[in-house]
């Protein structure tokens, strides 16, 4: 696996930022987080990001999460707060894509990429738009 690009693995090219505590019980038997917990920290996040997005308007897509990519930076490790953030990718007629970026005390813990696919239709048009305004940005290296 080539190591992401270098903007993937900087916070500011993702418009939603949020902490996540670490839990004694995210650890495995050498004391790092072990990857089923990253994949739950990654789904907390993603849950909390698409909340804001969608705010409170009922009239939005329903969708199912089709693809997780998470690819592993580095040994995370407990007590210790999570940054977590996340930006939209790529965005099609009926799926979008997710982007995610765990830092650990500044470090690049891991990146996470989830395809979601609509369950009715085509992606609705307010909420494309929504998507749209969350847009994960590459930065120029």
């Amino acid at each position: 696996m080539p190591r992401p690009a270098p903007w993937r693995l900087d916070a500011s090219a993702y418009p939603h930022h949020d902490s996540i505590q670490t839990r004694f019980a995210d650890l495995d038997v050498l004391g790092h987080i072990n990857n089923v917990a990253w994949a739950a920290l990654f789904e907390t996040a993603r849950v909390r990001f698409f909340g804001e997005i969608m705010g409170s308007s009922p009239r939005r897509n329903r969708g199912l999460v089709a693809n997780v990519e998470i690819n592993y930076l580095a040994e995370g490790s407990f007590p210790g707060e999570v940054q977590m953030v996340h930006g939209i990718g790529a965005l099609g007629t009926r799926s979008w894509q997710a982007l995610g970026l765990a830092l650990q005390n500044g470090t690049p813990m891991a990146t996470c990429d989830v395809t979601i696919v609509t369950t009715n239709g085509a992606i609705d048009p307010d909420f494309r738009v929504a998507l749209e305004q969350w847009r994960a940005r590459a930065l120029a290296d």
